[in-house]
């Protein structure tokens, strides 16, 4: 009568686990492999979702989430020298009376603003804030791009049309200037001018490289005040929310007046650059994608090395058990049992390692999400990859020994010493 399948298994599972026991120390050593491939992949993938994750709320911060720009030149990524200076000769520059004709002829479904910006020191009352960032706004930019103000207001269209000095600021400009004290009223200085603040921003963070606190942002006609009149500039725009328009069906609009303002010809490409959040999305998407398919194989190359310690180590426990396989062998154990007890020794080894490197890559995931103030998930694909390539690393190492085991003469594994 043939043995039930199920009574080979469990025979062989307490089998595995007796030699796990009998050997604590070695089977640790041999499981650090696995440990440290499984976290890594674990932590590198928590740390890349993180990323993207960040990105993306720093773009909505900066950019708005239904708002687009439109420029001579307006990219995200790396271009080449060539390809920027084809642009630059083959777009229109956008200038005031562009922006104005825009606002004529489709100003009643979306809102627009100017946007210009300059780098230059600001004068507080005791000390000088070198390299801030300026930005040459209209009021309408603090809802296209959903400006958040942590203390006071955005300057409103009044105080932008009679080209008042006012100032909203980023908290880098409040804590350089202000530490303990409220900014609102106070004044700062821009090459002799006086701006009254009237807001600070909510703290942004970076974007790559570049601070988003470090901005100050006054009225178009202050600054054309400032550094005068500008032969290009980009523009904001985002659908108004009583005009029923869908994001794609206001850029598309803009578009259209733009093309006929310059006299586009059908079927040519725009003779201007637009960006929007899911450009900017999609050039981050492709920069984690390119991360990852780097990182991640170099990761999981500790997991290969752990592979090639375990199918050694099991290599060993054949050849120290070579008298109790031919023991196993000649009372009736058949080719099958002997390779099975081995295959699953091999793939428990590896399989516990899996659990403990994924404990500790997410408890690793969560004291940094702590330390760092940043939140780095530990998501099912990760999970499911290191347990999968530990898994598979067991069979794929346990296979050669448990082969050789199966393979065994009995009469030759009893002379065995």
């Amino acid at each position: 009568m043939a043995t039930p399948y199920y009574f080979l298994l469990t025979t062989a599972l307490r089998l595995a686990f007796d030699s796990i026991r009998a050997h604590k120390l070695r089977s640790v050593l041999t499981l650090l492999g696995i440990i440290i491939g499984v976290a890594s992949v674990v932590l590198v993938g928590a740390a890349i979702d993180g990323l993207g994750v960040y990105a993306e709320e720093s773009t909505a911060k900066a950019f708005g989430t239904d708002s687009y720009l439109v420029a001579q030149v307006a990219q995200v990524g790396r271009s080449t020298r060539a390809e920027r200076a084809a642009k630059f000769r083959r777009n229109r520059r956008i200038r005031p009376e562009d922006i104005e004709y825009l606002r004529m002829t489709t100003g009643d479904q979306i809102q627009y603003s100017p946007y210009r910006v300059r780098v230059d020191d600001v004068r507080g009352p005791s000390s000088l804030f070198e390299g801030a960032t300026i930005l040459g706004v209209s009021a309408t930019l603090a809802e296209i791009r959903d400006v958040a103000v942590l203390e006071g207001r955005f300057f409103n269209e009044q105080e932008e049309s009679y080209r008042q000095n006012v100032a909203m600021i980023g908290q880098e400009i409040k804590e350089a200037f202000f530490p303990d004290s409220s900014p609102l009223g106070q004044v700062v200085r821009i090459r002799g001018l006086d701006f009254r603040i009237v807001g600070v921003q909510e703290k942004l963070g970076n974007a790559g490289n570049q601070s988003q606190d470090n901005q100050v942002y006054i009225p178009t006609g202050a600054f054309t005040r400032l550094y005068g009149p500008d032969p290009s500039m980009a523009v904001f725009g985002r659908p108004r929310p009583e005009s029923g328009l869908g994001f794609y069906e206001a850029l598309d609009y803009t578009r259209v007046a733009l093309r006929t303002r310059f006299k586009t010809p059908p079927g040519a490409p725009d003779n201007f650059d637009t960006l929007t959040p899911d450009s900017i999305r999609s050039f981050i998407d492709s920069v984690l994608g390119l991360i990852q398919a780097v990182v991640i194989p170099v990761t999981c190359i500790s997991l290969v090395v752990g592979g090639i310690v375990i199918m050694n180590i099991m290599l060993v426990s054949v050849t120290e058990r070579t008298r109790e396989i031919g023991i196993r062998k000649a009372i009736g154990a058949r080719r099958r049992d002997v390779m099975l007890q081995i295959l699953i020794e091999s793939v428990l080894l590896a399989s516990f390692g899996g659990a403990l490197g994924l404990t500790l890559g997410a408890v690793a995931a969560k004291g940094l999400s702590a330390a760092l103030g940043v939140n780095l998930p530990v998501t099912f694909g990760y999970v499911a990859l290191a347990l999968f390539v530990s898994t598979v690393t067991g069979i794929a190492s346990g296979w050669y020994p448990a082969s050789k085991a199966s393979r065994l003469d009995p009469v030759v594994a009893l002379r065995a010493e």
